[in-house]
């Protein structure tokens, strides 16, 4: 079982990995990846607690807490994602005047 969930969960990343490429073929927007990354990564975590739940209602106390700990590591990792500060490109639709952006290098590589 547990080497059909890891098929599945590769296969997941590899179908979003394909979904970001085609739809930013040429600038790869940072911003939409990091976003991409949180709503799979909150999906996973609601479903590693919700086999949690499950195992312990069965009274499979040892995959409950596995589940739990998985849980709780996705959300770190949540945390991480989220505080990873992406800076946004300069964009050309906005006049010198406006142009709020403090510089850096460009994300588009």
């Amino acid at each position: 079982m547990t080497q059909l969930h890891d098929l599945r969960l590769r296969l997941l990343v590899q179908q979003e990995s394909e979904n970001i490429a085609n739809s930013q073929p040429t600038d790869l927007d940072l911003s939409i990846v990091q976003a991409r990354c949180l709503c799979w990564l909150a999906l996973l975590a609601e479903a590693h607690e919700e086999q949690a739940n499950d195992a312990e209602r069965r009274g499979d106390t040892e995959q409950a807490m596995g589940w739990f700990a998985d849980s709780m590591r996705l959300r770190d990792v949540i945390q991480v994602v989220t505080t990873i500060e992406i800076p946004l490109p300069d964009s050309s639709e906005v006049s010198d005047d406006e142009d709020n952006y403090s510089g850096g290098p460009s994300l588009a590589a």
